[in-house]
C-alpha cells in the first residue's frame, strides 16, 4: 500500500517553482533602463535648462547623480531630477549673481570719486579725480604702504622746497629744485615744456603751491 509520505514526495515531483523560487532579474538591468529614460525622456531636464545654456553640461550633471544614486524606479528617478534641476538653477543664480557684480563694479570704477566718497567720508585724500578705485582693490598691503612712504617723502621735499623759494636769496630757485625728489622734478619739467608755468622761482612755488602739496596730501592720505 502506497504511504502518504510515499504519495507526497510523488506528488511533489510535479509540483512546479512557485513564485518565489523563480530567478530573480538582476537590479542592474532595471537600473540600466531607468538611466535610460531618465536621459531621453526626462521631464524636468527639458524644461530646467534655457535656450542658451548647454543641454549637454546639465545632462552630465544628471548623468552623474544617476550613477551615484542608481535609482530604480520612476519615483526615484524623479527625485534625481529635481536634485539635478536644483543644482542647475543655483549655478544659474551663482552666475548671474556674479554678472551683476561685475556690472556694479564697472560703474563703480567708472564713477569712483562718488563711490569712495561714500564708502569713507571721513578720510581725507580718497575721494578726488585722481584716486583710482582699480589700483585701491588690486595692490597690496605692502604696495600701499610703499606708495603711502614715497608720497610722503615727495611731500616733505616739496615743503622743504616751498621754505626755501620762501626764503628767497641767491640761486634759491636752483637749490629748490635739486631738494625735490626726482618724480616730482621731472613733472615740473613737463609743466614748463607745456607752458603751464614759468621756469622761476615764483613759477615754482605755484606749482608747489597748487599741484604737489595737494597731490602728495592725497596719496599719502595724511590726516
Amino acid at each position: 500500500m502506497e504511504t502518504v509520505e510515499g504519495r507526497s514526495l510523488s506528488n511533489s515531483a510535479v509540483i512546479p517553482f512557485s513564485a518565489a523560487e523563480k530567478p530573480v532579474p538582476e537590479a542592474n538591468g532595471g537600473y540600466q533602463a531607468v538611466c535610460f529614460n531618465a536621459m531621453k525622456h526626462g521631464i524636468l531636464s527639458k524644461l530646467a535648462v534655457l535656450a542658451h545654456e548647454d543641454h549637454a553640461e546639465f545632462d552630465d550633471l544628471l548623468a552623474a547623480l544617476i550613477e551615484e544614486q542608481r535609482p530604480a524606479g520612476m519615483t526615484e528617478q524623479h527625485l534625481i531630477e529635481e536634485l539635478a534641476t536644483i543644482i542647475w538653477r543655483k549655478r544659474r543664480v551663482l552666475l548671474a549673481e556674479a554678472a551683476k557684480i561685475n556690472e556694479s563694479l564697472k560703474v563703480v570704477v567708472n564713477n569712483s570719486k562718488s563711490v569712495v566718497a561714500s564708502a569713507a567720508p571721513f578720510q581725507r585724500g580718497l575721494a578726488s579725480d585722481d584716486t583710482r578705485l582699480s589700483d585701491l582693490m588690486t595692490r597690496t598691503p605692502e604696495q600701499i604702504a610703499e606708495t603711502e612712504r614715497d608720497a610722503e617723502l615727495d611731500l616733505a621735499a616739496a615743503r622743504k622746497a616751498a621754505a626755501i623759494l620762501r626764503k628767497g636769496g641767491p640761486n634759491a630757485y636752483e637749490k629748490a629744485l635739486r631738494v625735490l625728489r626726482q618724480d616730482s622734478r621731472d613733472w615740473w619739467q613737463d609743466q614748463i615744456e607745456d607752458e603751464e608755468y614759468p621756469a622761476t622761482a615764483e613759477g615754482l612755488a605755484q606749482f608747489i603751491r597748487e599741484v604737489l602739496e595737494p597731490m602728495w596730501i592725497r596719496v599719502a592720505i595724511l590726516p
